[in-house]
């Protein structure tokens, strides 16, 4: 699992603390396709994996009257 931008900072301890992890992707990839280094999340942690290959990403506005 890897994460990006903020999301580093807050996530991967959390996702460590809790007693299920749900993770949804956008995408599944084979082992070796990245560097080891560059995950975040150890699939030790990972109990369940969700598969959304076009999520709605949305992306909230403050709005001023």
């Amino acid at each position: 699992m890897i994460f990006r931008h903020t999301a580093r900072n807050f996530n991967p301890d959390v996702a460590t603390a809790g007693k299920i992890t749900v993770v949804e992707v956008e995408e599944l990839l084979e082992i070796g396709e990245i560097d080891p280094n560059s995950v975040h999340l150890p699939g030790i942690y990972v109990h369940h994996i969700i598969v959304n290959a076009n999520p709605e990403k949305r992306i909230e506005q403050r709005t001023i009257s």
